[in-house]
């Protein structure tokens, strides 16, 4: 066995180094294949065992191939946005084809494209499989199973609309307009009265400010909403003159206002208080307060009823005598007990009766629809419901109320209201459920055609400070119709397709595949492998998650092979190779040796 069997191990030498050399060769001819892992080459030896130790047998050496699949290769920048790299653990999950019953394989190779039909496949012609994203943006619920994925497909075959079911303004309501005395414009007695509230504000009153918006309906089609913004005095009960004498602090209401007389008088009664009773330029008798000037008025009843308490009064932009409750649930009676100093055509002239009560308002956004809610709204038309809770209903800012009317492109109103704004301009309003201040439009009707929509308007940046009416910003989250435009991956995983309007849409999310060991897995034509016993089952994972890397979009991760390596192990190979024909060389010679004995 001695020299045959020395002969058999060179034999031996020269199919490992061989083995080798191909491996190598390998490796190298895929330097420049996109996620490719080199191989090395893991040499055993296979010892012959001899019971006597005075005798050697030689053995020989077998070689086993160690992949490298788990060694990460350099990424490289690329200028296509379905490309994508995996920077840690991880495999795309692919397929040959579409047809049933084809196995899943696994690749890094991740430099997809649209194909014919709209699938993302990558230069092996492999299909990218991914989760599908609801309307919701949520994923499947059995998100960890392979029957979870589908094919990659990009394609649509028309547009994407994007309905508008959002917007959001940030507008400064002037804080100096004149509020517009609703009662006298349905020519009720006084603003407050059943029947004669004045609200909602007819729409032929002028709107302080008027703005429009575009939204989408479900056709994509523009819908310009008009926003109107009247100021008012408000829901409360209220009195305000109608003299064409402009006042002021200083007007002498005697001198001044034709028709008042000195020693007239009259009574203010505030619900819940006792009736106050006040003569005018005259001594003041029990009980009574003397007034001489319409600064005088106005100082006795907010000391009477305390500013912000339970009555406001004040001389309006336009000069006119206003006295508001503060409270919408008060009622304010005024009386003329001599003369008609308050009612009379050529007094202040409050419209109505002496002695008639301004009526209480019960500001309640969940009164039932009828010819007789709150706000004087006919049953055809849309209730305070639409807009937002006030936050404070005690005592709310007198001189804060507006009435917004949203109109509908043919003319028609969509919805009307009051908001409220507090002495420091911000908005008098209690957030809703979801933690949004809004008014609500449900079930518009477009006329064309398209389906019934919903839009919430953000009213939450609204203001009201002195100075110009002022729209900061507005936006919506519809968009028209729109044709595709791209497609991209971003670093969480998501295809988007992006669209001419502007609008975008996720498709799909990408799982990352990982497995116990990745080493382990049976290499493929395309650069791909399939699970084996060795490497465990697959795992699904989002990218970044559960021990999964992340991806990268618009690049390519390179091979990891290193060319000097490779090299400088071809080098030994080859002197391992010729020292192994040397062995046999050499056996060869000493057998010659032999066979010349005589």
């Amino acid at each position: 066995m001695g020299l045959f069997g020395s002969l058999f191990t060179g034999v031996s030498a020269l199919f490992a180094q061989s083995q080798n050399t191909a491996i190598i060769s390998n490796n190298i001819a895929n330097i420049n294949t996109t996620g490719f892992k080199r191989s090395e080459a893991a040499f055993n030896s296979l010892v012959t065992s001899q019971s006597r130790l005075s005798r050697y047998s030689p053995g020989t050496v077998s070689i086993n191939r160690i992949q490298r699949v788990n060694q990460q290769g350099a990424i490289q920048q690329s200028a296509a946005a379905t490309d994508a790299a995996i920077s840690g653990n991880g495999f795309f999950p692919v397929k040959r084809s579409t047809d049933f019953g084809q196995e899943y394989l696994y690749t890094r190779a991740g430099q997809f494209s649209e194909d014919a039909s709209g699938l993302l496949r990558n230069a092996s012609g492999f299909i990218l499989h991914a989760w599908p994203i609801d309307a919701n943006g949520d994923l499947p619920a059995n998100q960890g199973d392979l029957v979870s994925l589908v094919p990659a497909d990009v394609a649509f075959l028309g547009g994407l609309t994007r309905p508008t079911t959002s917007a959001q303004l940030a507008i400064n309501l002037d804080a100096n307009q004149t509020p517009i005395n609703a009662g006298s414009l349905q020519g009720g007695a006084f603003v407050g009265t059943t029947g004669a509230t004045g609200f909602p504000i007819p729409s032929s009153s002028p709107a302080a400010f008027s703005r429009g918006l575009t939204v989408y309906d479900t056709l994509g089609s523009a819908q310009t909403l008009t926003l109107e913004y009247r100021k008012v005095d408000g829901p409360m009960a209220k009195a305000r003159s109608e003299t064409t004498v402009v006042m002021n602090r200083d007007t002498n209401l005697v001198s001044d206002i034709p028709g008042i007389a000195a020693g007239n008088a009259f009574t203010v009664a505030v619900t819940g208080t006792a009736a106050q009773e006040y003569i005018i330029g005259a001594p003041a008798g029990v009980g009574q307060i003397r007034i001489d000037t319409l600064g005088d008025l106005l100082d006795n009843l907010n000391d009477t009823y305390g500013v912000g308490l339970e009555v406001d009064a004040f001389v309006t932009p336009d000069g006119q005598l206003l006295i508001q409750a503060n409270n919408v649930t008060d009622s304010i009676t005024i009386t003329d007990t001599a003369g008609t100093p308050m009612f009379g055509a050529t007094g202040l002239n409050l419209p109505g009766a002496s002695g008639t009560a301004f009526d209480a308002f019960t500001f309640d956004g969940t009164a039932a629809q009828s010819v007789t809610n709150p706000y004087g709204f006919t049953a055809s038309q849309t209730n305070q419901d639409d807009f937002p809770a006030l936050a404070n209903t005690v005592n709310p800012n007198t001189q804060g109320w507006w009435e917004l009317k949203v109109i509908h492109p043919d003319g028609s109103i969509l919805s009307e209201g009051l908001l409220n704004f507090d002495g420091d301009g911000t908005l008098n309003a209690t957030p809703d459920s979801a933690g949004e201040i809004a008014v609500d439009l449900s079930n518009i009707d477009w006329g064309n055609g398209s389906s019934l929509q919903s839009i919430s308007l953000d009213v939450e940046r609204f203001s009201q400070f002195a100075g110009n009416f002022d729209v900061i910003f507005s936006d919506q989250n519809g968009a028209e119709l729109g044709l595709r435009t791209g497609v991209e991956i971003t670093r969480d995983g998501v295809v988007v397709a992006r669209f001419s309007n502007g609008a975008s849409a996720a498709l799909y999310k990408i799982p990352l595949v990982t497995f116990a060991n990745s080493n382990g897995l049976t290499e493929v034509s395309g650069t791909a492998y399939s699970e084996s016993e060795e490497s465990g089952e697959e795992n699904l994972r989002e990218a970044g998650r559960g021990g999964a890397g992340f991806i990268e979009p618009s690049t390519l991760e390179s091979s990891n092979v290193d060319l000097a390596d490779e090299f400088a192990k071809l080098i030994i190979a080859q002197r391992a190779f010729g020292a192994g024909t040397k062995v046999i060389t050499t056996v060869d010679q000493m057998t010659e040796d032999l066979l010349r004995l005589r």
